[in-house]
């Protein structure tokens, strides 16, 4: 397949090596200093799963330059997705789809806004990974994941094109999930809880597990969630919080979520995408989320000094 990363960080950056290990067609959409290295040097991934060297990849910081692709990935932080909606319409094809693994559950409806409902799927992944340095990706936890297919859940032989390349990728296990909505809003759950906990606590998730204090909030930020998503008509399994908090205990002691270290890095940071979110979409549903709305309220003033209001 010809495909397109864009964002090409810890999540763009492992899949797509993957990808183009595999023998794919990918070009990287990245920029600055991490730009100029895969240029210069290629891609590094270091992994628990196999580490890669690329020594020649594709990478650019001009959609317009790469032509029409099969498909795009769209891995950047969930607060640039609208942006990159509109910078990537060049690549944007009659037969492109487009696929966001962003953390959150508004990606998809935000793509379609400016590509159109027929050129999106919705999707996630599961990873911890992170830029080490320029051209450098390190995998350090979570045995690496996607979940994707069309949002009114239909069959579809672009999604499964989709599943075949990645099923030719190491390092990576695809699934077409029978409801997307379903695998979007239980990702969301384990993913907001362990961003909200650690970003107000500045600690590791081994730390926050543990004391009873702070499991009890990330078992609270569980529930509000559920309440929103099934509020929304999404069909959760009644266990869905008990396999998030599973889910959370068996990660890595030292892990952390990306938004809690752009938080703590004074970066902007996904917190309206993730606990933000929740308070927003729980206030439409009528479905109270004090904890979140604890959480959101409290790290507010320093995501608007991060964004310079």
């Amino acid at each position: 397949m010809r495909l397109a990363i864009m964002g090409s960080g810890g999540v763009g950056g492992y899949f797509g090596a993957r990808l183009a290990e595999a023998g794919h067609d990918v070009t990287f959409i990245a920029r600055g200093e991490h730009l100029a290295a895969l240029q210069r040097d290629g891609l590094t991934v270091s992994s628990i799963e196999g580490d890669a060297h690329l020594s020649e990849v594709k990478a650019t910081d001009d959609p317009s330059r790469v032509g029409t692709v099969d498909a795009v990935i769209v891995a950047v932080k969930s607060w640039q997705v609208a942006e990159a909606a509109k910078a990537i319409r060049p690549m944007i094809g009659p037969d492109t789809f487009v696929v966001p693994l962003e953390n959150g559950v508004e990606a998809a409806e935000t793509l379609s806004a400016v590509l159109g409902n027929a050129h999106v799927l919705d999707g996630l992944c599961g990873i911890l990974a992170w830029r080490e340095a320029p051209g450098h990706i390190k995998h350090a936890g979570v045995s690496p994941f996607v979940r994707f297919g069309e949002r009114d859940n239909r069959h579809s032989k672009r999604a499964e094109r989709l599943k075949a390349a990645f099923d030719q990728a190491r390092g990576v296990t695809a699934e077409i999930p029978d409801d997307i909505q379903v695998a979007v809003w239980s990702k969301f759950l384990f993913i907001c809880a362990m961003s909200g906990i650690g970003s107000v606590t500045r600690a590791p998730i081994g730390v926050s597990r543990t004391l009873p204090e702070t499991r009890a909030l990330i078992e609270q930020i569980l529930a509000e969630i559920a309440a929103v998503a099934r509020a929304r008509g999404v069909a959760l399994p009644e266990d869905a919080a008990s396999r998030a908090i599973r889910f959370i205990d068996a990660l890595p002691a030292e892990s952390t979520a990306s938004m809690q270290r752009d938080i703590v890095a004074g970066l902007p940071s996904e917190l309206e995408a993730q606990n933000g979110a929740v308070v927003r979409l729980g206030r439409e549903a009528g479905v109270a989320t004090p904890v979140n709305a604890m959480i959101h309220a409290a790290l507010l003033p320093q995501e608007r000094a991060a964004r310079g209001g």
